[in-house]
């Protein structure tokens, strides 16, 4: 793509930016779906929760605007589409949630079933990096792997948006880190997504930032865990530039760990782990007294050496890729452990095994 295209690019990055900001002020002051603040939340006032609505909006609109008029990011149509289709469908009934309150198992249900049609539109991860041996196929477990791959993503992004501009934040940058690398390696379907996702977040997040006027919702964070999760399969095996399936876990493994780690500190200390709770450790790092600025300013640095690592990702050779996640783990695992005793000290959650 030539520097002229670039321009264009950023013409239409801004767009997209103001448009969804426009719409996310629309929805501040006209759609009235509040979130009533309960002895979970971190609010203390009432607060419209249909921002989602703005940048998945901009995002599918976006999206085919694209397809319309361009040929060099297209994917097979078939693909697209039935990309496009699954994230208009979670989106709705993700919406009609934020509306009625469904239970977790009918939101687990509907991911579920999402789920299953993008493996009918056979949008699967094909092939697995393992360390020490290098690239695998997967063959028949392709279809498992991508239908837990879709269900955790979608979940977690749902966990992790929990405190004023934190989730959006973090989309905003990871997608950039992830336009930039597949600008870099001719993956131009998922770089236009990646862009147009950045553009829509991003206008989002102008009323998100604490105090936030208006919350994504489940519309918006199921969304944005599909999206991510998606850009992840269909890089690594049908946009052409295939990218490796592990950026997008790297971009995101702050929040993938946060949710894993409290998931299974939870389970081993005997809780309901479908019951709600404000245990994850960015909300435990919130309830020591730390901002919601500065909790979502941590995980944003954290995205941006993720994305650093990602960008060194792909020039690693592919048995040794795999391993940056580990500098990772250990450190966060360490800031999980010390957060958690702080907080079981101050008698926010109940001493368990993690003390032990």
């Amino acid at each position: 793509m030539t520097f002229v295209r670039l321009l264009t690019h950023a013409g239409f990055f801004a767009f997209l930016f103001l448009a969804s900001a426009l719409l996310t002020l629309v929805m501040v002051r006209r759609v009235r779906i509040m979130d009533v603040p309960n002895d979970r939340s971190s609010h203390s006032v009432p607060t419209p929760k249909s921002g989602g609505v703005a940048f998945v909006s901009i995002f599918l609109i976006g999206s085919i605007w694209v397809y319309v008029v361009a040929d060099v990011t297209r994917i097979a149509n078939f693909h697209f589409f039935g990309f496009i289709a699954c994230a208009a469908i979670l989106a709705t009934v993700s919406f009609i949630d934020d509306i009625t309150q469904k239970s977790f198992l009918f939101k687990l249900a509907a991911q579920a079933l999402c789920a299953s049609f993008v493996l009918m539109a056979d949008l699967v991860v094909r092939f697995a990096n393992i360390p020490l041996i290098g690239i695998v196929e997967l063959g028949p477990f392709a279809y498992l792997i991508t239908f837990v791959w879709l269900l955790g993503l979608i979940n977690t992004y749902n966990f992790m948006d929990g405190l004023d501009g934190l989730a959006a934040g973090v989309a905003v940058i990871a997608a950039l880190f992830l336009a930039v690398i597949a600008f870099r390696e001719s993956s131009y379907f998922v770089y236009i997504s990646s862009l147009i996702l950045a553009a829509g977040v991003a206008g989002f997040l102008v009323f998100n930032v604490s105090p936030a006027k208006i919350f994504m919702g489940d519309v918006g964070s199921a969304f944005l865990g599909f999206a991510f999760a998606m850009l992840a399969v269909i890089g690594a095996s049908y946009d052409r530039g295939h990218l490796n399936f592990f950026l997008v876990p790297l971009l995101l493994f702050h929040f993938i760990f946060d949710a894993a780690f409290t998931f299974f500190r939870r389970l081993m200390n005997g809780e309901n782990v479908l019951s709600p709770h404000r245990s994850h450790v960015y909300q435990l790092l919130n309830r020591l007294g730390r901002s919601h600025r500065q909790v979502a300013g941590l995980y944003y640095l954290a995205t941006v050496v993720q994305g650093t690592a990602a960008w060194i990702l792909i020039e690693l050779p592919s048995p040794m890729r795999p391993w940056v996640f580990l500098p990772f783990l250990m450190i966060y695992f360490v800031v999980a452990v010390i957060t958690v005793r702080k907080a079981q000290t101050s008698g926010l959650v109940p001493v368990g095994s993690i003390s032990r």
